[in-house]
């Protein structure tokens, strides 16, 4: 198929992307979810599970193979905006005075996920068609462990943004440990790469660059930023140019590097100053580029998963069971650190639900490891249903605690009304 040949094929999809995501997206607000939760579970109706299923030549004509690099590229753009933006948000709600207890949930939150996620894949392994041929079972199970260690963190933000959740404790927290996550999740999967590539100058170039990358973003990208938006001529054109340039720059240097474009993104959204001007820029951003972008990434992963390889009894046991596993990993790790750490239980709580949800991040490793090679289709459907579980869950708890925090002050401040009247 020709480029002139594909533009007009692109545009007739990205018509149906658009009316189905935000239709879909509509329906689940109205159900107390966030809006790209919508957006991910529209990506999979329009995969092979549902409408591959009801209309296979439609669906054919309107996806070809051809497109679905395009929808990629298209959605990195997205991405890169969502995670800009997050990087933004983490800076000007991140508190102090949390560094101890975000650590310790952070840690707790990789590694009782990885811990299960190993054992989980190594029990799998001969029982469970899921498995690449030529790949080993140490590297399948590494990749798995990874998955189920990561927190969505652009998730996570948006909704402690949407519900007000910005400046509490449990909100910090989770900003602070969820970014921590997922830094390490990425490191880590550049070595499960590595690993599976049989050569070591991956996890080197991800971790030396990733560190050079740090330093040039905190010394000289934060200063330009905050001098170029300061300028009294500066456009608001131009700052958006300048800010857009330097956003995908560190994209591509962190995808060359192998930590991937959503942690050169974020960083530089750390990197902008607090002002006005950058508040301009990165809503400009963040409003066109997640609403035409984002959901060509959501559909893109829609048509790698293939929902009717659970017809086969084993592979649904295991995504059932790694369901399990990733919430009584992230869930209740999370919240037995914060509790060690002190922290009330309502926020402890509320820290395992946030930090449990995985859905976008989840999705981009899953895309990465089936673009390496790695992950079976029976894998990548199995994960993907642990994304769309962990993800959706996350609302209906935070409602549900405070519902109960809701009831519980109104029996606690109607017992002494009850009591003045007995006397």
């Amino acid at each position: 198929m020709s480029a002139s040949q594909l533009a007009p094929v692109f545009f007739a999809a990205a018509v149906v992307i658009l009316l189905t995501c935000r239709s879909v997206s509509f329906v689940f607000t109205r159900l107390g979810q966030p809006a790209v939760v919508g957006e991910m579970i529209a990506g999979v109706l329009l995969g092979p599970s549902v409408f591959g299923l009801l209309a296979p030549g439609l669906s054919n004509r309107l996806f070809p193979a051809e497109l679905r690099p395009v929808l990629y590229v298209v959605g990195q753009i997205g991405l890169a905006a969502l995670m800009f933006h997050a990087g933004y948000e983490f800076r000007r709600h991140a508190g102090r005075g949390l560094v101890g207890s975000a650590l310790a949930i952070s840690a707790a939150g990789v590694l009782v996920p990885l811990l299960g996620g190993v054992l989980l894949t190594l029990g799998a392994a001969g029982r469970v068609d899921l498995f690449v041929p030529g790949v080993p079972v140490a590297v399948t199970a590494a990749f798995v462990a990874v998955a189920l260690a990561i927190t969505a963190f652009p998730m996570l933000a948006r909704i402690i943004t949407e519900r007000g959740m910005s400046g509490t404790r449990h909100g910090s927290l989770s900003l602070a440990a969820g970014a921590t996550d997922d830094v390490v999740a990425w490191v880590l999967l550049a070595g499960v790469l590595s690993v599976a590539a049989g050569r070591v100058r991956p996890i080197l170039l991800a971790v030396g660059g990733g560190v050079v990358f740090v330093l040039v973003v905190v010394f000289v990208v934060r200063r330009l930023l905050a001098w170029y938006l300061a300028r009294p001529g500066a456009s608001a054109e131009s700052r958006l140019l300048v800010t857009i340039t330097v956003l995908f720059a560190g994209a591509w240097f962190t995808d060359a590097i192998g930590l991937y474009s959503v942690f050169g993104a974020f960083c530089v959204g750390m990197a902008m100053p607090p002002g006005e001007s950058a508040d301009q820029v990165v809503h400009s951003t963040h409003g066109v580029t997640r609403i035409l972008f984002l959901p060509m990434f959501f559909t893109y992963s829609g048509l790698q998963t293939r929902f009717d390889l659970f017809a086969q009894p084993a592979v649904l046991i295991f995504g059932v069971a790694a369901v399990g596993v990733a919430v009584v990993g992230k869930f209740g790790g999370c919240w037995l650190a914060a509790r060690l750490r002190g922290e009330p239980n309502a926020t402890a709580l509320r820290i395992g639900a946030l930090m449990n949800a995985r859905g976008l991040m989840q999705l981009i490793a899953l895309n990465i490891g089936l673009q390496a090679g790695i992950v079976s289709g029976q894998l990548f459907a199995a994960l993907v249903l642990v994304a769309l579980v962990t993800t959706t869950m996350t609302a209906p708890i935070l409602s549900w605690l405070d519902r109960r925090d809701i009831d519980a002050e109104v029996l606690r401040t109607s017992r002494p009304a009850r009591t003045a009247r007995s006397a």
